[in-house]
């Protein structure tokens, strides 16, 4: 599967069922290895300043469907 492909699913949060947004990009350590995908909010501007990126790793996905990631995050991790 490809990044692109994945651009293209919603995030869902299990706990609380919310869509946290889309993936936007990739952070990749020196052995080119996924440290984490960067999550852009779904709210760009929420008060007059811009939320900040949520950032999911691989031990929070819990299932790559067709139209959606289900990810299982607490609320601190938001």
């Amino acid at each position: 599967m490809n990044l692109s492909e994945l651009q293209r699913k919603d995030i869902v949060n299990i706990l609380d069922g919310k869509r946290l947004g889309r993936i936007v990009d990739a952070e990749i350590n020196d052995s080119g290895t996924i440290i984490h995908f960067v999550i852009e909010p779904r709210h760009f501007f929420h008060l007059f300043h811009f939320k900040e990126d949520v950032l999911i790793n691989f031990r929070q996905i819990k299932k790559i469907g067709e139209d959606v990631i289900l990810v299982e995050m607490g609320i601190n991790e938001l």
